[in-house]
């Protein structure tokens, strides 16, 4: 991408929202990994607060998400009232800037500052992963509780697999994946044909951030949730979409700079201690725990293949893409073993 002043676009924004509130300093306090920007706003009164910026997607999904998320934020009971970063709003409505031009469609959101207590360690032990496991069960209970409160979401997990179907028919869709394009087709379908055949639109959609990474929220010394500030995967969802990154969470290997999208952690005895600590909070059922390989077959084609030139840097997307193309995908239905998890949920 051509050199873009992304700090001006952000100053322009600010300029919409209330330009009477005077602008002293901005800073780039983006993830190194990712291509996503996030600035800490200084203003003249001493005041701060944060801009999210994002290019990639569609504007109106982004909206759409944003507007999702201030309304949980609001609804959310206790102990959750004060979990989630909330958005600015001006009048009545969400606040979303759009700075269009021939190079680029960027959109921009205000954030108020959210408090930040313990990140996880990079390791958790048994006691920490049944304590995670039962606290990540109350939240999902308290988002569950509040969904019918919530804006409709037009964003499906069809919808973003059909899109990437549509991609792959245009010529930068053909020039991206190149020798990759049969497979796919044939993952995409596979999916497809296995969501219908599980019939997971039955499934009640809730709020999902899909992307736990420990880097994305803090918790208290008692490993109850404390704040999340890091929005750029949420959908509404089945809940089983959070899964797979919560295996990764209570891994053996624990978290790394250095990383893979592996289907193994699935089936560890940390993560049915996780499923366990889970399950006596707010049950699952066998329909969830299959649906668990479609959700993570589309973790791999939507957040890898569709979407990872934006959501990492470029040396890291490769490598994501490469090992997704040759490892993951052809493991997700040789691999995946949904035995000992349903046995050890008695289900």
């Amino acid at each position: 991408m051509s050199f873009i002043d992304f700090n001006e676009i952000v100053r322009q924004a600010w300029e919409e929202y209330d330009p009477s509130r005077e602008i002293v300093r901005i800073e780039d306090i983006s993830a190194k990994v990712s291509t996503n920007h996030v600035y800490r706003i200084t203003l003249k009164d001493h005041n701060f607060i944060v801009a999210k910026l994002s290019y990639f997607g569609k504007y109106e999904h982004f909206v759409e998400d944003h507007t999702i998320i201030n309304s949980l934020s609001n609804n959310l009971p206790d102990p959750y009232e004060n979990f989630l970063a909330r958005s600015l709003m001006k009048g009545n409505q969400l606040f979303v800037h759009r700075y269009k031009d021939d190079v680029i469609d960027a959109w921009v959101v205000f954030y108020r500052p959210i408090k930040i207590r313990n990140k996880l360690p990079r390791r958790l032990n048994e006691d920490q992963i049944v304590k995670l496991g039962r606290e990540i069960a109350r939240f999902h209970k308290a988002c569950d509780t509040v969904r019918h409160t919530l804006p409709p979401s037009a964003k499906t997990m069809n919808v973003d697999i059909d899109g990437l179907l549509e991609t792959l028919d245009t010529s930068d869709g053909k020039f991206e994946y190149g020798l990759y394009m049969d497979m796919i087709y044939q993952q995409c379908r596979e999916f497809k044909d296995n969501y219908k055949a599980l019939d997971a639109d039955s499934l009640q959609a809730i709020p999902v951030f899909v992307d736990w990474n420990i880097g994305n929220f803090s918790v208290t010394n008692s490993f109850r949730l404390f704040s999340r500030w890091d929005y750029d995967w949420f959908r509404m969802s089945s809940r089983i979409m959070d899964f797979y990154f919560f295996s990764r969470v209570v891994s053996d290997a624990g978290d790394r700079t250095i990383f893979t999208y592996n289907i193994d952690v699935l089936m560890h005895d940390r993560f049915l201690l996780f499923l366990k600590s889970y399950h006596e909070v707010f049950p699952l059922t066998e329909q969830e725990i299959l649906l668990l390989r479609e959700t993570y077959r589309f973790f791999l084609l939507t957040y890898v293949v569709k979407y990872g030139r934006y959501f990492f840097h470029e040396i890291f997307a490769t490598k994501l893409q490469k090992d997704t193309f040759e490892l993951h995908l052809p493991s997700v239905d040789t691999d995946f073993n949904p035995k000992p998890l349903l046995e050890a949920l008695n289900l």
